[in-house]
């Protein structure tokens, strides 16, 4: 059976980055990437490039090309990310049937959780990224949605054979349970849908010279803005308080926050919750993800899922956090 990824090999990978000019030393480094393939590639002069291969079938072209560009916006604004370099006006390029984009590099270093210092900071950064995000819409991304995160989810893991027997009926008794909690609450937090980049974690925030800037925007979507906000809070709740205010102390600096998005915190993690058991179960025929996740299909895997799913139907009945 042939998988997405089969026929990219480091020679390839070579050859598409000096199709466009550039001179490799031959050095090809292999970064942590699962969704799509992320390479570091040597060059004689100068730094090194960033090569990144889209997965085939999972985004059009015009859904790349609105990355590319919702990119190339927050960067003519003045908002630190990593955009894609362009030869010819061009930033999305193709490949012995593989498309790719080619960055700068850019290290750095994650927040530090619960940093309250650095959480005002990235407010302020989150703000500046909202504030050009709430300008137009996405016309060919999809949105994030109860739909497409929460009950496509679980139809597709009913529909594959993943979830032990054993366990089965429990996941899926919580998980409707649970999406059904999810639906009620979505409804009654009335909120507005702006482009957000979708995959705001600490890991995507990276530090370098004091300076924070946001990476990877493959996930960028439309959606209400606090789940650009949300990933950034941890420990118990009194925490979460102080650590969002000065979250929101930052963000509102640059861009309006409507308070009642603070509803959507614990629907937003049923859903991601349910959504990355999907994404494991999506992505099993490429080989790198059986090999990386090993113990996804496991009784123990599935176990503590229902766990988690009940936790999270729990914390639905909780009352939201809020600002002060």
């Amino acid at each position: 059976m042939a998988h997405p990824f089969d026929t990219l090999t480091p020679d390839l990978v070579l050859d598409a980055v000096e199709s466009l000019g550039y001179l490799s030393d031959a050095r090809v480094l292999a970064l942590n990437s699962y969704e799509n393939r992320v390479y570091q590639v040597g060059l004689d002069v100068g730094e090194p490039l960033i090569a990144k291969f889209y997965r085939p079938g999972r985004w059009s072209n015009e859904a790349i090309a609105e990355e590319h560009s919702f990119t190339a916006e927050l960067a003519e604004c003045e908002v630190p990310v990593v955009a894609p370099l362009q030869r010819d006006g061009q930033s999305l390029f193709e490949h012995q049937g593989f498309r790719f984009a080619l960055f700068p590099r850019r290290g750095g270093r994650a927040p530090e959780p619960g940093n309250l210092d650095q959480l005002y900071r990235l407010g302020q950064l989150l703000g500046r990224l909202h504030a050009v995000g709430a300008t137009r819409p996405f016309k060919h991304r999809e949105a994030l949605a109860v739909d497409n995160f929460g009950e496509q989810s679980l139809q597709t893991l009913i529909d594959g054979d993943f979830i032990p027997p054993s366990l089965r009926p429990a996941y899926v008794s919580v998980a409707r349970d649970l999406l059904s909690a999810v639906n009620e609450q979505w409804r009654r937090a009335a909120h507005k849908s702006i482009r957000l980049h979708g995959d705001c974690h600490p890991g995507n925030m990276m530090c370098r010279d004091e300076v924070f800037h946001i990476v990877d925007l493959d996930d960028c979507r439309m959606g209400p803005a606090v789940q650009d906000l949300w990933m950034m809070l941890a420990g118990d709740r009194q925490e979460r308080l102080g650590q969002l205010a000065e979250l929101m102390d930052g963000y509102r600096e640059f861009h309006d926050f409507s308070p009642r998005e603070l509803a959507l915190i614990e629907p937003l993690r049923a859903l991601r919750l349910m959504h990355y058991s999907a994404w494991l179960a999506r992505r099993w025929d490429d080989p790198a993800f059986p090999r990386s996740f090993p113990w996804f299909g496991n009784e123990r895997y599935w176990g503590d899922q229902v766990l988690a799913l009940r936790e999270q139907l729990a914390a639905l009945a909780e009352a939201p956090l809020a600002l002060f």
